[in-house]
């Protein structure tokens, strides 16, 4: 812990003092956003149950790709229809909503410092950090690739404002650091320079056993205190349209075991790997995570788990993908009414497609924000700092945010 960030732990969040007795930084003190108001739910009841009703049409009928072997043993053992020539799971709606059923509606991380400890669902919300953007930027040096000095820096400020409540994982790639250890370094980063809420990457089993092990050892808890509840979470991403991959099921699977939560979230973006209607795409964004979160409560009934929304769209002439947008805001809204459907806490982003912290990455980050908190999100990921569709992190921007 740095001379910077102590203060703000060892007193509970109030301002720190400079020399001359003026604040450092005027923030409100620790604490998570609560809904007072009623979710904006753009679907009626019936307009609801029809998307309901097509992604488990998808799920029937279609069917998911599952890219690792131990998934689909699990799922054919549990009844559902694997093809033996490929690698689709076609699984049936009851057999889908008995296991959506027995994931809780709400829990709560508690990282090394209980202090930090966030409340996920219900109608709470809590804000993490930018997260996996290759490059960083800021208006002295410019745009460059990810390095470790500013990977830490970044975890400074995740730290310091009382408004961000979660690191979502890296908050830029440390490319400086070898792959082979970069997970080491950069979760022993994470839990000396923050004591707040920490991610791990699923992206094969040495980096998800390595980083869990870190974070009990960093928490003073035995194998069993860290399995008995929450301390810690990763987010996996299916590959669109209607697969999920190998590394990313392994390290869901690896979590689940050990009682970690898993934020589920399809990334379709309608008129690329979704359909071009937002119907389409959130029947398919469901699918998907109804998909995973089956095999999830199949390996460890009760486990933690997270809807995870980020549907957008792109931008038909380039092909870009677009954030902020009127599509955004509505998919947002009508994913939280799906989550409170299916009694799972859900997870957005706020995102935009702007290139430096100007009016266009104002605008576009207060629209997503205002799509997912009218909706009623319980976990906002990328938060703070994100640029470029998510391909910089900008030290700028996460102070404006």
């Amino acid at each position: 812990m740095n001379e910077q960030t102590r203060p703000a732990r060892r007193r509970g969040g109030r301002r720190r003092r400079t020399t001359n007795d003026r604040p450092a930084l005027e923030q409100l003190p620790w604490k998570q956003l609560r809904y007072v108001d009623p979710p904006t739910e753009p679907l009626d009841e019936e307009g609801l149950e029809r998307v309901h009703d097509g992604a488990m049409r998808i799920l029937e009928e279609i069917g998911i790709d599952f890219l690792n072997d131990e998934a689909r043993a699990i799922l054919k053992s549990a009844g559902c229809d694997v093809d033996p020539e490929s690698s689709r799971v076609r699984m049936d709606r009851a057999l889908v909503m008995e296991q959506v059923d027995k994931a809780p509606g709400e829990f709560v991380i508690t990282p090394r410092n209980p202090d930090r400890s966030i409340r996920i669902g219900g109608n709470t919300a809590a804000f993490g950090s930018v997260a996996s953007p290759p490059n960083v930027t800021d208006l002295d040096r410019g745009r460059r690739v990810g390095n470790r000095s500013d990977f830490q820096d970044l975890l400074k400020l995740t730290q310091v404002f009382n408004c961000i409540h979660f690191n979502a994982g890296y908050p830029v790639e440390p490319v400086d650091i070898h792959a082979s250890v970069r997970h080491l370094d950069g979760m022993y980063d994470l839990l000396t320079l923050t004591d707040k809420v920490v991610h791990a990457y699923s992206l094969g089993p040495e980096r998800v056993n390595d980083a869990m092990e870190m974070v009990r050892m960093a928490a003073g808890l035995s194998g069993d205190e860290f399995e008995a509840s929450p301390r810690m979470f990763t987010n996996i991403n299916s590959s669109s349209p209607l697969k999920h991959d190998w590394p990313m099921l392994d390290g869901a699977m690896r979590m689940a075991r050990r009682g970690q939560p898993v934020v589920v979230a399809p990334f379709t973006l309608a008129g690329a790997m979704a359909p071009v209607t937002l119907a389409g795409a959130l029947a398919q964004q469901n699918a998907e995570c109804l998909a995973a979160i089956v095999l999830l409560q199949i390996v460890k009934p009760g486990v933690p788990v997270v809807f995870g929304a980020f549907t957008s769209n792109v931008d038909m002439k380039s092909g870009a993908p677009a954030f902020g947008t009127p599509e955004y805001m509505r998919a947002m809204q009508i994913s939280g009414q799906l989550a409170r459907r299916y009694g799972l806490p859900w997870r957005g982003s706020s995102a935009n497609a702007a290139n430096s912290p100007d009016g266009q990455a104002v605008w576009e980050s207060v629209f997503s924000l205002w799509g997912v908190t009218s909706g009623h999100v319980n976990m906002v990921m990328h938060a703070a700092g994100w640029l470029e569709g998510g391909l910089v992190a900008s030290f700028e921007k996460f102070v404006m945010d």
